[in-house]
């Protein structure tokens, strides 16, 4: 049985007082509360752990696949729907083009279109925008290092140049003013990103689920406690009786360790701090001070490192203007030992909050007296940061060492980066779980779990020390 001894590191189970996100104020009202049946089922062909933007995606595409259609598939989420990181990020999804290999980048392209077009073809109303997004370098020697990384990239994808524009203290349209970035050493504008509403995206695959699929089983506030290993597959246990299942998929990021405390060293919990800003009057549609039309993230502000970026969107304006809020999110630097190790959000950190008030009038040319903005919310996180940096996508074999076995199998550690990554991970460990070879998968090769990678793994720096010297790698979210 797993999960039964603590481990240093180890992750805690989602709390259940969690800090109010701006992305839960319009609850979906046959999500909340929701056991689609009263008892909880004593068994399943697939139990899935999380709810948010990685699990429903699995089950959006377990019943797509011909051979999935028909299997009895419970979801277990130990809190409200989407209550976890998908519920509290910072409602970007922006591929990574620039600042990675090839593969990556072209995998994280393909999530991102693949998104997109759930979305449009769906009419999905989860205030998804198409825009462009800026990343301003507040220092030389972190710009320097990601115009490396561009050029390197470059050799490999010479098309990459046409997504791709850099902007230094020199350039002229768009120059660093142009772009509102105008305290940035330099920048790279970046095509194809979008702003989002996560949680209703979320909610509209698991309602669609729901409405549609007669075997899917949604047990909301029922948190997976154990899981026991048995002859045919598993058991998994929770507060109100156990399921015997013969696989199960692991949705569960930063809170992995719980159920598998071997993996506590691997996937870490990271806390990291969101807030939902009033933006300054002026700030209207139609106004010189115009509302925002890019996403932004920025890297090396104040005490920050590489590993510590702070990143904003605006929420669109309704008709009647309402709306607009600046979601910002980061600081983490000036949270308690960087947030690093913490798996509770019921709490925030007072002084990232503070930076995040402070520092948004001083980053973007926001013609505010560099006053600090009001917040209407304030909410905390958890991530789950991958010691190398990579999800772990495929099955938990008992050769890894880190308490598997067949049938177990997950698909977590975004390292912040979730959005782009998840929705094709998800579809990759689904074609694996219901048969399909390696080479059917569409899925980067140093995101597969392999005992290889594991024991390489286990030789790197551990991620406290990586976010310390805020290695590259780790991107905006």
């Amino acid at each position: 049985m797993t999960g039964t001894k603590r481990k240093p590191g180890q992750s805690s189970l989602p709390t259940p007082n969690s800090t109010k996100a701006f992305w839960h104020t319009q609850p979906s009202q046959i999500l909340l509360g929701h056991r689609t049946t009263e008892p909880l089922p004593s068994e399943a062909d697939i139990v899935i752990v999380g709810s948010g933007i990685t699990g429903a995606s699995a089950a959006h595409f377990l019943y797509q696949d011909e051979n999935g259609k028909d299997l009895k598939v419970v979801m277990l989420e130990a809190r409200e729907a989407c209550w976890g990181a998908t519920g509290r990020n910072g409602g970007h999804c922006q591929p990574g083009i620039y600042d990675r290999s090839p593969e990556l980048s072209s995998f994280e392209m393909r999530n991102y279109l693949a998104l997109k077009d759930l979305v449009e073809k769906n009419e999905i109303a989860c205030d998804w925008v198409d825009l462009s997004v800026v990343h301003g370098y507040m220092g030389k020697a972190i710009f320097e290092e990601a115009l490396e990384e561009y050029q390197a990239h470059l050799k490999s994808d010479p098309k990459i140049s046409k997504l791709v524009t850099v902007v230094t203290k020199d350039s002229t349209s768009p120059s660093l003013a142009d772009l509102r970035v105008s305290n940035a050493y330099g920048a790279i504008v970046q095509k194809h990103a979008s702003s989002v509403w996560p949680y209703k995206l979320v909610c509209w695959i698991l309602e669609n689920l729901l409405k549609k699929e007669k075997t899917f089983n949604l047990q909301t506030n029922t948190p997976a406690t154990h899981l026991q290993k048995a002859d045919d597959g598993w058991i998994v246990h929770t507060p109100r009786g156990m399921i015997a299942t013969k696989k199960v998929l692991l949705a569960t990021n930063a809170y992995t360790s719980f159920l598998l405390p071997e993996w506590s060293d691997i996937i870490v919990p990271v806390r990291g701090e969101m807030s939902s800003l009033t933006p300054p009057a002026t700030m209207r549609p139609g106004s010189a001070n115009a509302p925002l039309k890019y996403s932004y993230g920025f890297m090396g502000n104040g005490t920050q490192n590489g590993h510590q970026d702070d990143y904003l969107v605006q929420r669109p304006y309704t008709p009647k203007g309402a709306g607009g809020e600046l979601m910002f999110g980061g600081g983490r630097s000036y949270a308690a030992n960087h947030g690093l190790g913490v798996s509770d959000d019921s709490g925030i950190d007072p002084p990232a909050a503070e930076y995040l008030r402070r520092e948004i009038s001083l980053l973007l040319d926001i013609h505010n007296d560099s006053k600090p903005l009001t917040a209407t919310y304030e909410w905390s996180g958890i991530m789950g940061f991958s010691r190398d940096d990579r999800p772990w996508v495929g099955e938990v074999t008992e050769d890894l060492g880190l308490g598997g076995g067949k049938g177990l199998w997950l698909c977590a550690a975004y390292t912040g980066h979730g959005m782009p990554n998840a929705f094709l991970s998800a579809k990759a460990v689904v074609g694996l779980m219901l048969g399909k070879g390696d080479g059917e998968a569409d899925l980067p090769g140093v995101h597969r779990i392999g005992r290889e990678r594991v024991q390489k793994a286990k030789l790197l720096d551990d991620v406290a020390i990586v976010d310390a010297k805020g290695a590259t790698g780790a991107t905006v979210s």
